[in-house]
């Protein structure tokens, strides 16, 4: 490719670029005819930057580069040259080493990385694309591609990119849990929707956020004993917490073959169709007890035990199984604290006058409420002090073999999978949920599932370095990391830089990136 200048018959000089193809000189682009030397000069020269953009070879020793100052170069920048590298450089390179780079999504992959460095609604996350990706995605493409992450089949396990991103998830945790998976922690919370009409999945039950009055779903969650989540599942809002305990266990099992880990659980899985259900299964398993509704004779064993503080003992029942119940001098003043606070808030409410027949029930503190003279609603102080004896006192049932300790600690752990929630409900703002199908809520839950993943193990390799960054902190400075684009003169190849760092971006980037390169 070159530059010709040839005279024609009118006298004027016509600026071509050429070729020579097969022995012809073919005309490439023509930049005009004059006869004014001024325009004639510029003509050249605007062939000859054309040539060595499409070249890079027109300069050379005896045509060199002309000569830019850096203010020049300086001064031709543009904001659009600039932007924002830092979501990509961290939570993308966990995102790929984790193995969810396996999933081929493009899509899936920005909504992660958004949730995870600035959560919000999807309108939210289509401003994100466009300021710090580039990428111009309006908020109705991201609704449609919600309708197709996670389709479900009727009484199908796997839920399309759901069932991906818990083989990836699992995989990633028999990595950094040492190959097996002996316990497991399930535990449900409730997902509030800011509407106000019910559905198949979306209804109105007890909520745990305080949310009488919205319908809601159920998401159950199984983690391992690292704190590494397994598998989730939404149901029903109205459905009872224990009727989700064994299916998400089976459905795990169907999956990834777990075999059968002792399974822990609060007391609010507690029934005596959990309990039949997984003995008939072979789990062992450690539930926490609910000493007051066990038989009279239990509550006047465990009573007259005068457990000090630090004490443990066990009871064997009948059916094979054992209560493992203890005493601590700690449990015992946030239980009468609490009692005490329950106490004035409902000598508030007695006082007011607003209680009436219906508000006596067990429903927390409402069973310290009895009537009395004409249908007076008062407190009943007796039943206050005679509950002062079960202070302290926390049981355990299980059918394993285990020491009446490690029973305890490992119960202790189930606080993992209660931070689990909170992290996806603050830090994630996995609710409140403004979607209606089930296919988008499923989306949702899939992306704050993925981007909960990440943020655990970007939390986990900044405690192994013993970092003072915390995962908020790096949430924030991701933000102020940048990457410049740019074009030196009369060239053609594009660079780009990752500008300066400054020490805990330089620190958070360089953790990351050797944990990538391992």
């Amino acid at each position: 490719m070159f530059v010709s200048k040839s005279k024609n018959k009118s006298g004027t000089f016509s600026v071509r670029v050429m070729e020579k193809r097969r022995g012809q000189n073919v005309v490439i682009r023509s930049f005009g005819a004059s006869s004014d030397e001024d325009e004639v000069a510029c003509m050249m020269a605007a062939a000859k930057e054309y040539v060595q953009r499409k070249t890079g070879r027109y300069y050379n020793l005896f045509n060199p580069v002309p000569q830019v100052s850096i203010d020049e170069f300086l001064s031709g920048l543009s904001n659009s040259q600039v932007s924002v590298i830092g979501p990509e450089l961290i939570f993308g390179q966990l995102y790929d080493m984790i193995g969810f780079v396996r999933i081929n999504d493009e899509m899936f992959r920005y909504l992660v990385i958004s949730r995870l460095a600035s959560p919000g609604s999807k309108l939210h996350a289509s401003d994100y694309l466009l300021r710090y990706r580039g990428v111009s995605c309006d908020v109705g493409k991201i609704y449609r591609h919600l309708d197709k992450l996670c389709v479900r089949e009727p009484n199908d396990d796997g839920a399309g990119l759901k069932d991906a991103v818990e083989q990836v998830t699992f995989q990633h945790c028999l990595s950094a849990g040492g190959g097996s998976v002996d316990v497991v922690f399930y535990d449900i919370t409730t997902l509030y929707f800011e509407a106000s009409k019910e559905d198949d999945l979306r209804r109105l039950g007890f909520s745990k956020d305080g949310k009488a009055d919205c319908p809601q779903i159920l998401l159950g969650l199984l983690i391992t004993r690292d704190g590494y989540p397994i598998s989730y599942e939404i149901f029903e809002g109205d459905l009872s917490e224990q009727r989700t305990f064994v299916p998400l266990l089976q459905r795990a099992e169907r999956k990834f073959g777990l075999g059968r880990p002792v399974v822990i659980a609060d007391a609010g899985l507690l029934s005596k169709a959990n309990i039949k259900a997984l003995s008939s299964e072979g789990y062992g398993y450690i539930l926490g007890a609910r000493l007051r509704n066990e038989s009279a004779q239990i509550r006047e064993r465990i009573l007259s035990m005068n457990l000090d503080d630090g004490d443990v003992r066990t009871i064997h029942k009948d059916d094979g199984t054992r209560i493992v119940v203890s005493r601590t001098e700690q449990r015992r003043k946030k239980d009468a604290y609490n009692r005490a606070r329950g106490l004035d808030r409902l000598r508030k409410r007695v006082t007011s006058g607003k209680l009436g027949k219906k508000d006596i029930n067990n429903r927390g503190y409402n069973k310290y409420l009895k009537l009395s003279g004409k249908m007076e609603v008062s407190i009943d102080m007796e039943a206050y002090e005679q509950d002062a004896q079960w202070d302290g006192i926390k049981g355990y049932v299980t059918n394993t073999a285990l020491p009446d300790n490690e029973i305890i600690s490992q119960y202790a752990s189930l606080w993992m999978i209660e931070r689990a929630f909170r992290m996806n409900k603050t830090d994630l703002r996995v609710r409140p949920i403004y979607h209606r199908l089930r296919n988008r809520i499923e989306g949702h839950i899939c992306i704050c599932f993925t981007a909960y993943v990440i943020q655990l193990e970007l939390e986990r390799l900044l405690k192994a370095a013993g970092s003072s960054i915390t995962v908020n902190r790096a949430r924030e400075i991701v933000k102020n990391m940048y990457r410049l684009k740019y074009t030196l003169p009369y060239l053609i190849t594009e660079n780009e830089v990752i500008l300066n760092m400054d020490d805990e971006q330089q620190e958070l980037y360089d953790l990351v990136n050797a944990w990538s390169q391992r």
